[in-house]
């Protein structure tokens, strides 16, 4: 029997997470393992990595292939370097001692790699954030300018318009004729009046 160490597939469409697992290169993907060394996340930035590892360097010394994948992370992990280191002091080449420094050593200069790794992306983050935020004041500095602008044009439009001068009133010639006609017309009736009482007096 051949024995694989690989991921197994959970979590949701989309949105999914696995399981690290030791299991029958026969079984299905996501079917029976016989054990569990640990989890992938790849949904976070940088992936998460949960791994046992005595277990996983127990199961490679037992004959036990990783995937590509899965080598990819037990290497990122250490895992592959202390396998090497190990075989190394076992054929002579050095002692374990010294294959436990060489593996400290380069334990603490992936570990420098990984937080400048992820110095790197939080000042980026910070930066996008910093731009976003900016460009975001920029907006909403025009719209209030443009708020401000609409409501002085609304403000001029009600204000009332001022009111005309006073014309003076011109007198037209007939009003003014007709006005002084009552008079002449009593004139005339008085002279009519004084005529015919004349005339009965003569008779």
């Amino acid at each position: 029997m051949s024995v694989k160490i690989r991921l197994a597939r959970h979590g949701r469409k989309q949105h999914a997470y696995y399981h690290i697992v030791v299991a029958n290169s026969r079984a299905p993907r996501d079917g029976r393992f016989i054990e569990r060394i640990g989890s992938y996340n790849p949904n976070t930035n940088p992936a998460t990595i949960d791994l046992d590892f005595d277990k996983a360097i127990s199961w490679l010394f037992k004959g036990a292939q990783p995937t590509d994948t899965t080598r990819s992370i037990l290497s990122q992990q250490g895992v592959m370097m202390k396998k090497h280191l190990l075989e190394g002091a076992k054929k002579g080449a050095f002692s374990e001692a010294d294959a436990e420094v060489k593996f400290e050593a380069w334990m603490k200069e992936r570990t420098a790699k990984v937080q400048a790794s992820k110095d790197k992306l939080t000042s980026a983050q910070t930066e996008d954030k910093k731009a976003r935020l900016k460009a975001e004041a920029k907006v909403n500095e025009a719209r209030l300018a443009e708020i401000a602008k609409r409501n002085a044009a609304a403000a001029a439009a009600k204000l009332p318009a001022p009111a005309p001068a006073p014309v003076a009133e011109e007198v037209a010639p007939e009003v003014v004729a007709e006005e002084a006609a009552p008079e002449v017309v009593a004139e005339a009736v008085a002279e009519v009046q004084v005529e015919t009482a004349e005339e009965n007096t003569e008779a």
